[in-house]
């Protein structure tokens, strides 16, 4: 995907990288929600426990330990984004999704908040609690901010056969997804409708995470005359490495749908394809109505 290099004025950023979780912010101010890492998920099933717990028992983890070796911070957008190209790629998806969805909600008549961008390596700190690379990328809806261990786009490479730059654009565009669904309140509506109904809380979660996936697919279609050939193909095939069914086989378990929590492969490439295809972020809202 050939994408613009961000304004430094235009994204905010904040690098936790080398500080043990200590970070600044630079750049602009922003917000978002709380998405969830395919590699907890992975844990969850070799484990045998719930992922919510999981990742629970993650954000009351002890506070982050000083980090040695690796990248250091920067000390303003530029030098954050351009600390190595994955944190470029990062950083350009951000700017493009920025400018892709403010006029949609300009539109809507809606106050648009840009999300903020945190790089951390190993361990970091989020509204959410402690932020650690097992729980791969994620959005904390408290601080409204999209967490980054960037070693995260080596695992989907190397390990879960997710390859190609737009596979990790649409990493940054779902989790934009969640922030979305922030804004408009329907992430909050099914918080609330997990708390009154917990046994239900699962199937809600995959509501939530294919209307993130649909989401991204909008993205990608407003910007489709910056895709290269075979881009279509590498996101679907990222949304199907990551399903719940294709993740759960991987840990050595038979797929068992009470547990998804993100949806099967077959459900996310779908959800991936609809706002891929249709170009229209009113088609995402099918999810929150089935």
């Amino acid at each position: 995907m050939r994408l613009d290099e961000f304004d430094p004025n235009s994204v905010n950023v904040e690098d936790q990288r080398g500080s043990g979780g200590r970070g600044f912010s630079v750049g602009r101010g922003g917000q978002v929600g709380c998405g969830t890492l395919v590699v907890a998920l992975v844990l969850s099933y070799v484990l045998g426990v719930d992922p919510g717990q999981l990742l629970g028992g993650m954000e009351q983890a002890s506070a982050p330990q000083e980090q040695t070796g690796g990248p250091v911070a920067g000390t303003n957008a530029s030098e954050s984004c351009k600390l190595d190209q994955a944190s470029l790629e990062s950083c350009n998806a951000l700017s493009s999704l920025n400018k892709t969805w403010q006029p949609i909600f300009a539109a809507a008549k809606i106050t648009f908040q840009a999300p903020g961008l945190v790089f951390y390596q190993n361990v970091g700190s989020s509204g959410c609690g402690s932020a650690q690379s097992a729980m791969g990328p994620f959005y904390c809806p408290e601080d409204q901010k999209i967490y980054l261990d960037t070693d995260f786009y080596r695992q989907m490479d190397q390990e879960l056969g997710a390859t190609g730059q737009f596979a990790r654009d649409y990493v940054i565009a779902h989790e934009y997804g969640h922030h979305i669904q922030k804004m408009t309140g329907d992430s909050d509506q099914i918080r609330s409708a997990q708390q009154q109904n917990p046994r239900a809380a699962n199937q809600l979660s995959v509501k939530l995470e294919l209307q993130a996936d649909c989401y991204a697919g909008v993205w990608a279609a407003k910007n489709k005359d910056r895709l290269d050939p075979g881009d279509m193909e590498s996101g679907l095939n990222a949304a199907h490495q990551i399903g719940d069914d294709n993740l759960m086989r991987s840990a050595g378990r038979n797929p068992n749908e009470a547990a998804f929590t993100h949806g099967s492969s077959a459900q996310r490439m779908d959800a991936l394809r609809r706002g891929m295809q249709g170009a229209d972020d009113n088609a995402c809202n099918v999810y929150m109505q089935q």
